[in-house]
């Protein structure tokens, strides 16, 4: 068991404000297939084939780093083609597609480095402006500047350094790329989530048909502990909050960053998606943790009348 999972299912053990519905827990797995598995990105409104591989990889690089927190109201949104995008990532994922057509170099490390926070408003240019800008702009300098130092600019390098391990990937990002490092402390225990790291090995596992780019041990992934993967449990009933923590989330009120009751939603979404894989695998030996979150994931883009809220954190972690 990797640390991320020992931590999670530490914090489940000794959590007050959530816990795991087992008997739903089994009832979700009884009806899982793995044709419910389907890679986010197949849904993307913009087409990374156009991208050639290592052009990509700095694209999922830049991509991930600025993937987090995009509720609000009224919410940041992008159109496209004349289309509307629905849904934050993909607004992210289409603003720097739109970018790269526009003529920003988003894939040069040295531009990245010195990127003007004009550009950066006119490359995320939306319904209003997203939120936690000024941490995008230092975020994305910050990795500009790591990759001319320690990668000679391009992400292919760390892979390469890497060995292609998943778990290698994850140390690197955390060594050079400090915005990765997602990680709290609960009770007297540090607790590790590796959210945007473990998506960004995915994405890269998932699109890049590259030799180069075969990622080893994505086994060794776990969920990625979000907002949408929490709410789809918890519609499900997979996940029970207790009455305060209910009433905060169903009421649309703000937890903090590494409170108990935010650490707890996130640990026990990795480890009841750990349950979810080790029951689903006794029928599909081959099935992952990852596949299974994405699987969620995907069904926390569709609405249902009867659906409370997500929670809310405003954080640079997810």
């Amino acid at each position: 068991m990797n640390e991320i999972l020992k931590s999670c299912k530490f914090v489940s053990e000794n959590s007050k404000h959530v816990k795991i519905n087992e008997n739903k827990l089994v009832e979700f797995t009884k009806h899982f297939s793995p044709e419910n598995i389907q890679h986010w990105f197949a849904m993307s409104p913009f087409d990374l084939t156009k991208l050639d591989s290592k052009e990509l990889l700095n694209f999922l690089l830049i991509f991930n780093s600025l993937n987090f927190s995009y509720w609000g109201k009224p919410k940041w949104e992008i159109t496209y083609q004349g289309q509307k995008i629905k849904g934050g990532s993909y607004c992210m994922i289409t603003s720097l597609g739109k970018a790269i057509e526009n003529d920003f170099s988003i894939l040069d490390a040295k531009y990245l480095s010195q990127i003007s926070e004009n550009d950066l408003a006119k490359i995320l240019e939306g319904t209003i402006e997203i939120p936690l800008f000024q941490e995008r702009l230092q975020i994305i300098r910050e990795v500009g500047k790591s990759l001319l130092a320690n990668f000679s600019g391009n992400f292919f390098n760390l892979i390469k350094q890497s060995n292609n391990d998943s778990q290698k990937i994850i140390e690197l990002l955390i060594k050079y790329f400090p915005s990765f490092k997602d990680e709290t402390n609960y009770k007297g225990q540090q607790i590790y989530f590796y959210k945007r790291a473990q998506i960004l090995i995915n994405d890269i596992s998932q699109t890049s048909k590259e030799p180069f780019c075969k990622i080893k041990n994505i086994e060794e992934l776990t969920a990625c502990a979000d907002y949408k993967v929490p709410f789809v449990l918890r519609r499900l009933g997979i996940l029970e909050y207790n009455e305060q923590l209910s009433h905060k989330i169903d009421n649309n009120i703000e937890l903090k960053k590494d409170s108990e009751e935010e650490i707890e939603i996130r640990a026990n979404t990795v480890w009841a998606n750990e349950i979810i894989k080790q029951k689903v695998q006794e029928k599909f030996p081959d099935i992952t943790a990852i596949q299974i979150n994405d699987a969620l994931w995907l069904e926390g883009r569709k609405d249902f009348p009867n659906d409370k809220p997500h929670h809310l954190t405003r954080t640079t972690a997810y």
